[in-house]
């Protein structure tokens, strides 16, 4: 980006419904299943190491994190990460749960980042995750995360695949060389603006 790399502050974290306070403020969330890389990217986006807890356990993120883009006036919505095996019943019960009240309840939401694995094909949750963002009528902005560990032929092959499932071109993206994140910026500001369209 040209201008200054916006600035990621935590400004709120809820671990249940009751603590989901609504905000004024516009809004992008941002999902994936739980070895997505999610914390990681987000440290990316932020150019800090620590501002979102990384581990090498899946399914850390256990709450509904606010970020405020500053000096943009928006929020970057960190939603709990799906589809972790080791996690009780109970335990990902209450996370859809919160996950479902947000997304169908938050009036400022404009868009869902959704982060897929670049090695991967098209996972059931993650589809899933899609048709009911539809059915909110929430836009879906994709995002390919780890793309530094495929191939050049493999990450074609993987926007492709995806493109033809959702219509947008899924971002490039790797937390590690940086890959994507100023085209993923861009993509969040234009998201909060209400110009992702399917």
């Amino acid at each position: 980006m040209k201008d200054k790399t916006p600035e990621l502050i935590l400004e709120g974290t809820a671990y249940t419904i009751d603590q989901l306070l609504e905000r004024q403020e516009t809004q992008v969330a941002l999902a994936g299943r739980s070895n997505v890389g999610k914390s990681s990217l987000i440290n990316a986006l932020a150019g800090r190491k620590k501002l979102a807890k990384v581990s090498a356990t899946p399914g850390k993120t256990r709450s509904v994190n606010f970020y405020r883009v500053d000096p943009l006036d928006f929020y970057v919505v960190d939603l709990p990460g799906y589809g972790y095996a080791r996690a009780s019943h109970d335990e990902r019960r209450k996370w859809a749960k919160l996950l479902e009240y947000y997304l169908t309840k938050s009036s400022n939401l404009k868009a869902l980042a959704l982060l897929l694995d670049c090695r991967l094909p098209p996972q059931k949750l993650d589809l899933e995750l899609i048709c009911f963002a539809r059915s909110c009528s929430l836009p879906v902005l994709p995002v390919l995360t780890k793309a530094d560990k495929c191939k050049q032929r493999e990450r074609v092959a993987r926007q492709n695949e995806w493109q033809s499932l959702l219509s947008n071109q899924p971002i490039l993206t790797s937390s590690n060389t940086r890959m994507g994140i100023d085209a993923f910026w861009r993509a969040l500001i234009k998201a909060a603006d209400g110009e992702i369209v399917e």
